[in-house]
């Protein structure tokens, strides 16, 4: 990560159209989306660091489509909204090809594929369920690999078995929060940094009141991820866990030998899901959602950087490639993880704030899916009638699980964090995984109450 270069804080009062909170993709991208529908939007962003400072510039930068998560999306919007929004994904990776191509946004989108392997006998065969269905609507995105086949496209000899999506890839994140941020700027878009709301007053128009100055905003989105737990509704939809990066000194000689290719993105079948890239500057990247709970709102220094988990990934990296035993490892950095029960984002309205929207629960898979979640969001602020605003995964008001209150989350988030660490170790060893345990990683927040089949409707 580069120097920020800080654009000015917000100095005085000033109003705005829309105000968006937060300067990370989902922001960027629903202004970006908002400038499409309506050239002359007078939006303002409030940051309370630099654009991209929190998980948007932070994770590992892997992209590819929600059709691998069409069993999730079923359950919340239905199955034909489901396939739309998949497709929409893969239209979105097109859509930033061509806007790199074209010089317009800056990226290091590679699409080399995504690769997801399986390393223990209990998750082989667990994509052929995803993959039949896929075939009965024409769909083919995935490839099912065989043992040397994902042994080969992973590098990695750990790897069984597994599937491979060639539309997909790699990217960097911060970079392309960079470029979003000077090209809305170049839009008209007003966007202050080191501007955190330190106050805010519903009503229309809502007051965002940062420490020298105000954003008085008839429209407001809050998109500030994990952070937006520090509102108690928004609090009791999602849970935050911290997720840990390490990347290695460059090695491309060594990356060469062992078989890693530029662009392509690898993960595993663990429930503590292990993912990496290669680099465009020839390190490898490896990260991990430790699962590691995160008490109600409090994002300290630890979720920036926890040596205990630098150690564990580091340990996991050596352990999938041997060959990187005594390789330097020259960064590493944490990020809180919003995580929602239905494993996608949550978007409503805050109580008694029609005029107030939110989106939180990316659940660490968003590269993709935030360019097709923010013309829903862009549709919404500006009153548009359309696919987007009337997909039911555009107002989720009333059909959102919640998690539990802490102390309570904290407590069984730790606790079944020790089961899921458990079970890993288990099934790597091809051991059964005790009742338990299996009981005890039950208790997971989940999406229970299918939906009905989408109709669309005009919004009221």
């Amino acid at each position: 990560m580069s120097d920020p270069d800080y654009l000015p804080s917000l100095r005085g009062d000033i109003d705005a159209e829309i105000s968006i909170v937060g300067g990370g993709l989902t922001g960027l991208w629903t202004a970006w989306r908002i400038k499409e529908l309506n050239p002359d939007a007078d939006v303002v962003i409030l940051e309370a660091d630099f654009c991209g400072s929190g998980a948007s510039g932070r994770n590992g930068g892997q992209v590819h489509t929600w059709f691998g998560s069409l069993d999730y999306l079923r359950s919340v919007v239905g199955r034909n909204e489901a396939i739309r929004l998949a497709r929409a994904t893969r239209d979105a990776i097109a859509e930033m090809q061509e806007l790199q191509a074209d010089g317009v946004l800056e990226m290091d989108l590679q699409l080399g594929g995504f690769v997801s392997v399986s390393v223990a006998a209990a998750h082989d065969g667990g994509w052929s369920e995803k993959i039949a269905e896929l075939e009965t609507i024409g769909e083919e995105p995935f490839e099912a690999m065989g043992r040397g086949r994902a042994q080969e496209v992973s590098a990695a000899a750990t790897s069984r078995e597994g599937i491979f999506e060639q539309f997909s890839g790699t990217m960097d994140p911060f970079k392309l929060s960079r470029s979003l941020r000077d090209r809305l700027i170049s839009q008209g878009v007003r966007i202050f940094e080191q501007s955190p709301v330190v106050e805010f007053r519903t009503g229309i128009p809502s007051a965002l009141v940062t420490a020298a100055g105000s954003v008085a905003a008839n429209r407001v989105l809050i998109a500030t991820g994990a952070w937006a737990g520090s509102i108690p509704q928004i609090n009791r939809a999602v849970y935050t866990v911290d997720g840990q990066v390490v990347t290695t000194e460059p090695i491309p000689e060594l990356l060469d030998e062992i078989g890693i290719e530029a662009g392509r993105a690898i993960s595993d079948s663990q429930m503590q899901v292990l993912y990496l890239q290669r680099t465009v500057d020839d390190r490898l990247l490896l990260g991990q959602g430790s699962g590691l709970p995160v008490y109600k709102d409090q994002l300290g220094q630890r979720t920036n950087h926890n040596p205990h988990l630098q150690e564990d990934v580091t340990a996991e990296l050596r352990r999938m490639y041997p060959r990187l035993e005594g390789v330097a490892i020259d960064y590493s950095w944490g990020g809180p993880i919003d995580i929602s029960a239905s494993h996608l984002p949550i978007i409503d309205t805050l109580d008694k704030a029609p005029n107030v929207l939110f989106c939180v629960g990316w659940t660490g898979t968003a590269l993709a899916q935030i360019p097709v979640v923010a013309r829903m969001l862009a549709a919404r602020l500006l009153d548009v009638d359309d696919e987007w605003s009337r997909s039911p995964l555009a107002d989720q008001s009333g059909r959102i699980t919640t998690v539990f209150p802490e102390p309570f989350r904290y407590i069984g988030a730790s606790v079944v964090r020790k089961a899921v660490q458990r079970r890993v170790v288990r099934e790597r060893a091809g051991k059964r995984v005790a009742w338990p345990t299996r009981a005890l990683i039950s208790l997971m927040p989940r999406y229970r109450e299918p939906a009905q089949e989408y109709v669309p409707t005009e919004r009221s």
